[in-house]
Parts: C-alpha cells; structure tokens; sequence
C-alpha cells in the first residue's frame, strides 16, 4: 500500500461528497467513512451494530435489557475503528496479492456440514432465507480470511516468546493448569456422505495415502489444511481438549489409550471417515510445564498480539488515506480529526451555482 502524497494535518480537514443520491434528490446511501478508495457507509455500521446486540445477547444470555445496552454501548465505543481496521487489513491483504478462494470453499462447506445441509445450493438457500445475499455471505468469509491470513503473516509472526517468559507464566499460573485426565485432539476428515461404494473405497484411499504421509513425518496440522473436510480444516484439524465422558465411548477408549503424538489408522465418522492424532495427553492433578508449554505460549501470544496489532494498524492508518464523517468516532484515529461534511443535493446538478459564477465572473472582467 502506497503512502499518500496528501498528509493529513492535525487541523480539521474537510472533504466533500459523503452521500449517494438519486436523481429525485433522495439519499441513496450515506458514506460515514473513507478508507483509501473503499468506503463505509451508514448501512455497514448498522448491520455492525446489529451483530454487536446479536454477541452480546449470545455471551450475556439471561442478561437484563439494560445490561445488554451497556455492553452494546461500551463495544460501540469502537464500532468504527473496527470497521476502518477490517477494509485496511482487507487491502493490505490485496497490496500481498494473497488468494483465500480455495479457503473459502472449504470454510462453506465446514459451514454445510455443520447446519447438516445435504449440498452448497441448500447452504446458499438457508443464507438467503436470512435476508442476506449469496455473494454478501461469501465476500464477507472471504474478507475475514484475508484479515486473519494478513494478522498471521504480518503481526503474528513478529511475536517473540522467550522461555523465561514462558517459565515465568507457569509460575505464576499453576493452578490454571491442575487438570482431570483429559487428551487434546486434532482430526482429517473425509466425508462420504451421499456417496456411491466406488466413491467411498476411492475416499478411503485417499485417506490411507494422507495416514501413510503423516507416519513418514509430515505435518499433520498442514495435511489437515489441505484434505480434512471438517470445520476445523483451516485450523489444522485442532478439535480441542476432551475430558473422559465427552466422547463416545468406543472413541474415548481409543485415544485415552495413545500418548502425546500418536495417531489413530482411519477410523469411522459419522458421514464419513477419520484420522485422529493426539496432541496432549494429561494426567489428572498439576500438569508439568513440558506438557503445557504450548498452552502457555498461546496465552503470551494473546497477551502480545493485540498491542502488536494495534502498533500495526496505526502504521496502515498512517500509510493511507483515512476521513470520516462529522459526529463520528475512530477511536484508533492517528494525528487528529480528518473529517467529511456533507454537500446538500441541488436538483439542476449545480447549474444554478455555476450561472452566478460566471456571472460574477463577467462582471468582473467588465471591471
């Protein structure tokens, strides 16, 4: 992304054209934001705004209604911020020349499986039994991708985590990790749901090929990436950490059995067939750091990532081309207020402005 010539001054900067009207002179569209040659208009923030009540209903379920409007109320507070950092991290995400389209499919089809919907034209039917578009839907997957591929690539990999950091947190947090005997598990899913015999001996081919990669040494999360059709795919297969009782029992009898780092042969699924490998095994009672230390690296990261992210996006705010419309606030704005105002709507298109110019101007030059 190309810094702009125009510096944005800590003086109040005005700019024009923040509407869309129609030729009646009616609002189409009201723009409240610029970001570069994107825009965010009145109708994003809403539909924002709505799914911030929508989260804080879920999260604060059984909440009084004026709980939920302090919560909605103190999230607001950066509703637009948010909103100018998802378009930056989106165009960044262009300016890499980063494609998520393969991502995509396979996110809509985690997101099939999951709603137990039996083909992508009964997903696309459900969407749009919401009120929302096809396309809408998957451009905003396919943004939210780019979003966390740029976050990964550009923030991410920045984080450093020493191991006296890592010693000093378990030190400090030890009864966080007193656990009941519990495995963490990461699966590659094939599904063979709706499928001929042929197709599923074909499939489970397939699956005995991936089996063999991983017992040669690959990496089971990047194989999981790859062929697994289960909706934590893009998560490198990580299902989570189950304790006994949370699985089936013929399930749970298999992998309480194995040790960290071990894998099941392929193994039945509902609508499908699997390979499960054991990330972690726990013992009950405090858990040594040498099988946490995993656990307690991503807590660092979380800690370290979102002032790293916030440094991040300030210099993409820095590099562009940010203004907003007057009455609102972006509460990660650098160097002072860039505001738009509005331009009122003339029915003949500024013709009558443009006649007392030039009228002026006559006269002027008669002078």
């Amino acid at each position: 992304m190309k810094k702009l010539s125009i510096l944005i001054s800590a003086a109040v900067t005005v700019f024009a054209l923040p509407v869309f009207v129609h030729a009646s002179g009616t609002v189409v569209e009201e723009i409240i934001a610029r970001v570069n040659n994107d825009i965010i208009t009145m109708s994003d923030y809403q539909k924002a705004e709505t799914s911030l009540r929508q989260e804080a209903e879920q999260e604060c379920q059984g909440c009084t209604p004026d709980k939920i409007n302090e919560i909605v109320a103190e999230e607001k507070k950066n509703l637009l911020r948010d909103l100018i950092d998802q378009s930056l991290l989106v165009q960044r995400a262009k300016d890499m020349n980063i494609s998520v389209e393969t991502d995509v499919i396979k996110r809509l089809d985690a997101v099939r499986q999951q709603n137990k919907l039996p083909s992508m034209e009964a997903l696309q039917k459900a969407v749009e039994s919401q009120g929302m578009s096809w396309e809408d839907y998957k451009d905003q997957l396919r943004n939210s991708i780019l979003q966390q591929r740029v976050i990964s690539e550009e923030v991410g990999s920045t984080v450093r985590i020493g191991s006296d950091e890592v010693q000093k947190y378990y030190d400090a947090h030890k009864n966080e990790f007193v656990k009941p005997e519990e495995v963490d598990l990461s699966v590659i899913f094939f599904s063979t749901e709706n499928k001929t015999p042929q197709e599923v001996a074909a499939i489970r081919q397939k699956a005995e090929g991936v089996l063999k990669r991983l017992k040669s040494g690959d990496d089971f999360g990047e194989l999981a990436k790859r062929f697994s059709e289960g909706p934590t795919s893009a998560q490198g297969g990580e299902l989570g950490s189950y304790k006994r009782g949370e699985l089936t029992p013929d399930l749970e009898k298999l992998v309480f059995g194995l040790k960290k780092g071990d894998m099941t042969d392929v193994i039945p699924a509902p609508n499908g067939i699997q390979i499960i490998r054991v990330n972690q095994h726990f013992d009950a009672g405090l858990q040594p750091l040498s099988k946490v230390e995993q656990e307690v690296e991503n807590a660092l990261y979380q800690q370290k990532i979102q002032p790293a992210m916030r440094k991040y996006l300030t210099q993409l705010r820095t590099d562009s081309y940010v203004v907003v419309k007057a009455g609102y606030t972006d509460s990660g704005g650098v160097g002072g207020s860039s505001v738009i105002t509005e331009t009122p709507y003339s029915p003949d298109g500024g013709k009558a402005k443009k006649k007392k110019d030039d009228k002026a101007k006559d006269t002027d030059d008669s002078q």
